[in-house]
């Protein structure tokens, strides 16, 4: 079994019932043996991004964070040494939530799964999809 971290955009594809999200990581969502996980970085990030009014982030991020314990999601919290790790992280991404996932799940031996090319960068840790 994988621990599976999600990133923020494959977490909105998913409550958005987006076609953009790969049907690879759609198996892994439906997989009952994997575990699913998502940072609170991502509702910090889209409680954010919704309040901006971005039109990429119509769901209100109590509405996605409820919609995802429902699922079965595990809700990681974010923990000084999570964001103290960050300062090791080499600059291959600027995103500040990115860079605290990558550092989470270095952190909490977890695979990050995105479709983002310069997280896939930080190495075993993060997973990308096409």
């Amino acid at each position: 079994m994988i621990r599976y971290l999600a990133d923020t955009q494959l977490l909105i594809w998913l409550a958005d019932r987006s076609e953009k999200l790969p049907k690879a990581v759609a198996a892994i969502f439906q997989d009952d043996e994997q575990e699913l996980i998502f940072s609170l970085a991502s509702i910090w990030e889209t409680s954010i991004k919704f309040g901006l009014g971005r039109p990429d982030f119509t769901i209100h991020p109590r509405q996605l964070r409820e919609g995802l314990l429902e699922l079965g999601f595990l809700e990681l919290g974010i923990a000084d040494s999570h964001v103290i790790a960050v300062a090791r992280l080499p600059l291959f991404h600027r995103d500040p939530f990115d860079r605290l996932l990558v550092a989470q799940a270095q952190l909490e031996g977890l695979t990050l799964m995105t479709t983002d090319k310069k997280l896939a960068q930080y190495g075993p840790h993060v997973q990308r999809f096409k």
